[in-house]
């Protein structure tokens, strides 16, 4: 099984073109070379192959928390399965994966939805897509400092609340409020969660 995210930036026609594309291929960069891991395309579009599908969702947090952080955002769909054509180009090849991406990127455009996901198992989906419109609540209102917080966060797993404030140049009681502020635990919660649910549904 392998994991697919496709993309757009919100609003992108309403930026300015050249900053935020260069700034997105930075953001991209870590998961692998391009085009074939990763690809930018029709200007605002994006996808990216995650192979390990349970670090679908946090690549997926990380792409939001990085964009929100210079006041952007995207809308991604996460789609779950097989990949039967391997080209050169993420955008042609193909899979099981890659069409349950790319139809529910469809759906998210008409249901103003910034983030789902489909594995093709309808309980697994409902329950999960259900827990993530809630989570969403609190992410997609996400303001600069807090989205910086937890991108640094989940890129430094092992840093402690001291350190990322070292990074951030903020003490320590600072770094407790942006992480409290971005509902960070609860994020992350979510994530330990879906992690055993898409283990349990790769191992059937």
């Amino acid at each position: 099984m392998t994991s697919v995210i496709t993309g757009d930036i919100i609003g992108s026609r309403q930026q300015e073109s050249e900053h935020w594309v260069e700034d997105l291929k930075k953001i991209l960069t870590p998961f692998g070379a391009t085009p074939s891991q990763w690809e930018v395309y029709r200007g605002d579009e994006f996808q990216i192959e995650v192979s390990n599908p349970e670090e679908a969702l946090l690549a997926a947090i990380l792409i939001k928390a990085r964009l929100r952080a210079i006041k952007s955002d995207a809308r991604m769909s996460i789609g779950f399965g097989d990949k039967t054509h391997n080209a050169t180009k993420i955008s042609e090849s193909n899979g099981s994966a890659f069409i349950h991406s790319g139809e529910l990127f469809e759906t998210l455009k008409k249901q103003k939805v910034t983030l789902a996901l489909r594995t093709g198992d309808t309980n697994f989906d409902e329950k999960l897509n259900l827990m993530l419109q809630l989570a969403l609540t609190f992410m997609d209102s996400w303001l600069v400092q807090s989205a910086e917080f937890i991108a640094l966060a989940i890129e430094n797993p092992k840093l402690s609340q001291e350190e990322l404030g070292q990074k951030l140049g903020i003490n320590q009681a600072a770094v407790s409020r942006r992480q409290k502020r971005a509902q960070f635990e609860l994020a992350m919660n979510l994530d330990r969660y879906f992690r055993t649910q898409i283990k349990q549904l790769t191992t059937l």
